[in-house]
């Protein structure tokens, strides 16, 4: 009886997060290097990664709204304009969506594997 109950549990966590991955693909589009590369110049670039992160390395032109001060924080973000964000993994820029989903913002797109699969020119913070 007892695993009948584990197998249950399984199901619905499994069927939670595919769910929510597939709700996802509707406001956010995850991009590659190469097609992030095309956009972001035309966009806000935010890197959703704390201050120290981003002294250590950045993409050029971005700017540092942490995930953690982005609800403070959300009269730097316009809604009329493509907004692409970033962090290390691609784990906080999908979570930073997600809330400014809530906000009503939209046209959002993250990069693909995040900060450390980026090969193109960093700046670093002295």
């Amino acid at each position: 009886m007892d695993w009948i109950i584990l197998l249950v549990l399984v199901v619905a966590l499994i069927a939670y997060f595919v769910g929510t991955a597939l709700y996802r693909k509707t406001y956010l589009q995850t991009l590659t290097e190469e097609d992030f590369r095309a956009g972001y110049r035309k966009a806000q670039l935010i890197d959703v990664r704390e201050p120290d992160e981003f002294k250590n390395g950045h993409i050029l032109g971005a700017r540092n709204i942490p995930l953690t001060q982005m609800r403070q924080r959300l009269g730097e973000i316009r809604n009329d304009q493509p907004i692409y964000l970033y962090c290390e993994s691609g784990m906080r820029s999908a979570r930073a969506a997600q809330f400014l989903k809530k906000k009503k913002y939209s046209q959002l797109y993250h990069l693909k594997g995040g900060f450390k699969k980026w090969t193109g020119k960093v700046k670093k913070s002295k």
